[in-house]
């Protein structure tokens, strides 16, 4: 972000009886972390989401700091404190499972002059590492959204405003804080993150911020795929992954996530594949909405199934027999995707199996059956056969056939385990697949410690 402009702006500063943040509201947690840096002498707010949803008489996710004190100043004052980060350098203060995030202040910084407070590196306009620290004007001017950039002051329970932002609170308007052209080649993702906030919050994209998105998608496809993961998995895992779905199609940007998907509906056309997509995340929707679990394996099983059916086609059109053919078309199809949206083991292993599962729930016969339905991914397979069905991409008598056997069979191993695990439509947990997919496999060698990360990470994001 260019260095146009005033680099200390006068805020507005909304006092105490104007709006609606209340330390009572905010985490004991968080408090001890403004206190502490407060007593140190360094500077200390709460900036962002926490800010954000307390305005809006919401309950927040998390809660963020933003300093004056460096990563290290930060660690030195709390034992139980991580830096993390390579983007943005980061301290994570660690309670129990609470984790509060504290950011030092940043500054706009122009890509061609250098700048000892720290470091800022630039790939083809975009920014890939950003620690070049400055004052909290230049933190709430280098933010994102201007929704984003309002800074509690626990010294007098004001609220610092250098952007307009409560004016667009109020206004139920997502605004990019200076030019947006600009702001999204640093860091695309921003598109996908005003997508995410304006469903989440209800509120609008203003027509300036919108205008850029379209001809700005394909950047996307230069992001990291791990990246992209966490940010596909916040819009369709949020309760509105249907409305996600038609606004990233709107703005174009679901052509760089899902390329081989999006290819499929164009070939085969949206009557084909929307309402098979639509059906999917309107069961996701629900069952977030219900508080059910829901698995990304299941989920992105749906939204690669149009590139899978489409290539297992063009296979058994060239003489591929069903299973093999839906088995290579699922393989080929997930190496594709993976360079956009990096889908972990334990995910992409269950999904695959729901894939391949297809090819097995056409073939009917009782002692078939009986064992098939012992499997552990059954459950999910059978309810992905439903919405095959709901959609006309499969028999719906077959369908009716399982149901009717599995009603015949009430104390089947397959309904025992579904009563365990509620893996029903689809909602496999996580930790069952994590399971599944560490399973060692039979006449493997491999032994050792299993590792993991300890505690929980957070996914950092700007505000």
């Amino acid at each position: 972000m260019s260095l146009d402009g005033p680099k200390d702006v006068e805020p507005r500063i909304i006092p105490r009886d104007a709006h609606r943040v209340s330390r009572a509201d905010i985490s004991d947690n968080a408090l001890k972390v403004l206190y502490r840096l407060r007593k140190a002498g360094y500077q200390a707010y709460m900036v962002g989401g926490g800010v954000r949803d307390l305005s809006l008489g919401r309950e927040p996710k998390d809660f963020d700091v933003a300093t004056d004190a460096r990563p290290e100043e930060v660690r030195g004052l709390f034992r139980n404190c991580r830096l993390i980060g390579r983007r943005f350098r980061l301290a994570h203060v660690h309670f129990g499972p609470e984790i509060i995030e504290v950011a030092t202040f940043r500054a706009m910084h122009d890509p061609d002059q250098d700048d000892l407070q720290g470091d800022v590196v630039y790939e083809k306009g975009r920014i890939v590492r950003d620690n070049v620290y400055g004052t909290l004007s230049e933190d709430a001017l280098r933010r994102d959204f201007t929704v984003n950039s309002l800074y509690y002051n626990i010294d007098d329970f004001s609220v610092v405003d250098h952007a307009g932002g409560m004016d667009d609170l109020h206004a139920g308007v997502i605004r990019l804080i200076g030019d947006p052209h600009e702001r999204f080649q640093e860091d695309p993702v921003r598109m996908l993150r005003a997508v995410r906030f304006a469903l989440k919050l209800g509120f609008r994209i203003h027509p300036d911020t919108a205008r850029p998105i379209p001809e700005l998608a394909p950047t996307l496809a230069d992001m990291p795929a791990a990246r992209l993961f966490d940010e596909v998995l916040k819009l369709f895992l949020s309760g509105m992954a249907l409305e996600s779905f038609e606004m990233l199609r709107h703005f174009s940007l679901f052509d760089p996530l899902l390329p081989v998907t999006s290819e499929a509906l164009k070939e085969d056309g949206d009557e084909s594949w929307v309402p098979f997509l639509a059906a999917a995340l309107r069961s996701t929707d629900e069952r977030v909405g219900a508080d059910k679990p829901v698995t990304p394996a299941f989920l992105f099983a749906a939204l690669l199934w149009p590139a899978v059916r489409k290539r297992e086609r063009e296979l058994r059109a060239a003489g591929e027999q069903p299973a093999p053919a839906i088995q290579q078309a699922g393989s080929e199809v997930q190496s594709a995707q993976q360079s956009r949206i990096a889908l972990p083991k334990r995910f992409s292993i269950p999904m695959r199996e729901i894939w391949s599962l297809q090819a097995r729930l056409e073939r009917r016969g009782a002692r078939r059956a009986q064992r098939l339905m012992r499997h552990p991914r059954f459950r999910a397979a059978y309810d992905f056969l439903e919405l095959r069905a709901g959609s006309g991409d499969a028999p719906s008598e077959l369908v009716q056939w399982w149901r009717q056997l599995q009603q015949d069979s009430p104390h089947s191993p397959a309904a025992k385990q579904q009563g365990k695990s509620g893996e029903e439509n689809g909602g496999a947990t996580a930790s069952a697949d994590e399971k599944e997919a560490n399973k060692p496999r039979r006449g493997s060698r491999r032994r050792g410690k299993r590792g993991g990360a300890k505690g929980r990470s957070k996914v950092s994001e700007e505000g």
